[in-house]
């Protein structure tokens, strides 16, 4: 009798657990397809991996439109910048192996750099802190040149501060890490990542982009232009820093990989998710290849990726062993939203419950008007008792809801908040942008 109750108990448990997977499926799958409409996205292939092992795997949308191909957790797209944390592996294998240091002067393995660069290691590549320009003047992605003919381009360009003075983005810095790669193991930067990282991994999709050879289950990538897909222009030049093809269910076996010491042993890994020291001690939240933050509290390691009508993301909660990849074929797709919205249906508090507080509808119209960004102009506007936020050209506008009679908030991204704040006449100055309470950006009311 009593085995039959622990029987029926463990059956109810496994019941229960089986029908809650359930359930968190198909509130991704419902919200997945309406950030889709709502980003104006193609399609989205997703992966949700717990502790290495994939617990949900699919695709959404067309990944082409014009043959009406589906997507699915098979197919193919570009993945811009994730690939930067498999060149930084190409790098640390190098170091296992004894054949490179970190603090090793990169004039060592490029040919003819200038005195300006003489203190520029690899470290300082790996980590964005070489000063070096962004984009080599030389690169064009319409002309196919060998990666050692771009990085020259920036030989005569002044250095943007001294290595290590402060962090910037860098791609000429991973044009230069795939050449040191090609340079110490005598064989292209890809065929050296396919033979010792993606072959013993079998992330058998996983390759080079390439324009001329057939890649089966490839994704097309789209721009939404004037409330229509267009086809979104390709690259025929290869980036390093930009440089691979992928699918999310390839992701997941190097995501597994990251548990083990297959790859990278555990020593390694620990310098590639720490973060940078800058010269003055103080340290800058990235890591090789890996950016570093949290999210209530729940450490996260990640990284996004940009091409003309392809965005992506891989997140990876590490305390909580529990990584999501997203990959898209949509130029206005934020994949980083989207891991962390699915990852939210996971990790019970990752993202913050808000309360519409009710406020006298008339402080809204003080709020209207335009607001001057560094980078953009932000619009607001009132419809009833809520507000509207429209970010530069974009079309599409977000409802602010009130959490008090200054602080609003978004539902598609509950993590920030918007405030309105006054100078000392009382007359509304600036709206400032918060991330979990961090200030991020601030923009002056210009009208």
């Amino acid at each position: 009798m009593k085995q039959n109750i622990k029987a029926l108990s463990f059956f109810t448990l496994a019941l229960l657990l089986a029908l809650t997977s359930t359930a968190q499926a198909d509130k991704v799958d419902e919200y997945v397809k309406a950030e889709m409409q709502r980003q104006h996205i193609s399609s989205v292939s997703i992966a949700v991996i717990k502790e290495g092992k994939v617990i949900k795997a699919e695709g959404y949308g067309l990944a082409n439109i014009e043959h009406n191909i589906a997507a699915k957790p098979e197919t193919v797209y570009q993945i811009g910048s994730v690939s930067k944390q498999l060149i930084a592996t190409g790098i640390m294998l190098l170091m296992q192996e004894g054949k490179i240091s970190l603090d090793d002067k990169i004039s060592k393995f490029l040919d003819g750099t200038p005195d300006t660069w003489k203190e520029i290691t690899v470290r300082h590549l790996l980590t964005h802190t070489s000063g070096i320009v962004r984009e080599a003047p030389g690169f064009d992605p319409f002309k196919i040149k060998s990666d050692a003919e771009v990085i020259k381009t920036a030989y005569p360009l002044p250095l943007r501060f001294a290595p290590g003075e402060k962090w910037e983005y860098c791609n000429v810095g991973y044009f230069s890490l795939a050449e040191i790669i090609r340079k110490i193991s005598g064989k292209p930067w890809g065929d050296y990542l396919n033979e010792r990282l993606f072959a013993p991994l079998e992330m058998n999709a996983t390759r080079t982009t390439t324009t001329t050879e057939i890649v089966p289950q490839r994704a097309d990538g789209y721009v939404w232009r004037n409330g229509k897909f267009s086809n979104a222009e390709t690259f025929i030049a290869l980036r390093p820093s930009g440089a691979f093809l992928s699918t999310v269910l390839d992701l997941a076996k190097w995501d597994a990989a990251l548990y083990t010491d297959k790859i990278l042993k555990p020593e390694t890994l620990s310098q590639v998710w720490s973060p940078v020291k800058l010269n003055s001690g103080a340290t800058h939240p990235y890591g090789f290849g890996w950016e570093l933050s949290s999210v209530a509290g729940h450490k996260l390691v990640h990284h996004g990726g940009t091409l003309p009508g392809f965005r992506a993301q891989i997140s990876r909660f590490v305390d909580d062993k529990l990584s999501v990849v997203v990959l898209t074929n949509g130029d206005s797709a934020d994949p980083n939203l989207i891991a962390l919205q699915i990852a939210a249906l996971y990790i019970p508090g990752l993202i913050p419950e808000r309360t519409v507080a009710k406020i006298d509808p008339q402080i809204l119209e003080s709020y209207t008007g335009q607001y001057q960004h560094p980078q953009v102009i932000f619009t607001v506007t009132r419809d009833g008792d809520k507000l509207l936020l429209q970010q530069g050209a974009n079309p599409d506008k977000r409802y602010l809801y009130p959490e008090s009679a200054t602080n609003f908030f978004a539902n598609e991204n509950r993590r920030l908040t918007y405030s309105f704040v006054k100078d000392e006449t009382g007359a509304v100055a600036h709206l400032v942008i918060q991330l979990e309470g961090r200030e991020t950006g601030r923009a002056k009311k210009i009208k």
